[in-house]
């Protein structure tokens, strides 16, 4: 297949070639007080798919993980290992489309 074939597509149009199959229970789990002390929550803007996002009035993470792409940046880029990531339970989590 040559280049000029291929489409260029931006991150936020190969986001909607994507399917969920949401489980019930988090594959993403947060250490609160891991993350009471990080300063630049590199999560919150690391994750492609905007997982995660910051309350500052209580001072946590909130973890949208039924949006995760299990790309598992978040766990390489969170510097106090803050974040547990497990694979969803067989026949959950992210379904990747052809477009």
């Amino acid at each position: 297949m040559s280049e000029e074939n291929i489409k260029k597509k931006s991150i936020e149009d190969k986001l909607t070639t994507i399917k969920y199959n949401c489980d019930c229970e988090p594959h993403l789990i947060v250490d609160e007080q891991k993350c009471r002390n990080c300063e630049n929550r590199c999560c919150t803007y690391i994750c492609p798919a905007g997982v995660y996002t910051y309350d500052e009035s209580k001072n946590i993470i909130n973890v949208e993980y039924e949006n995760c792409l299990e790309c598992g940046a978040c766990r390489v880029a969170c510097p106090y290992n803050a974040i547990e990531w497990n694979y969803p339970k067989a026949g959950c989590g992210v379904i990747y489309k052809q477009s």
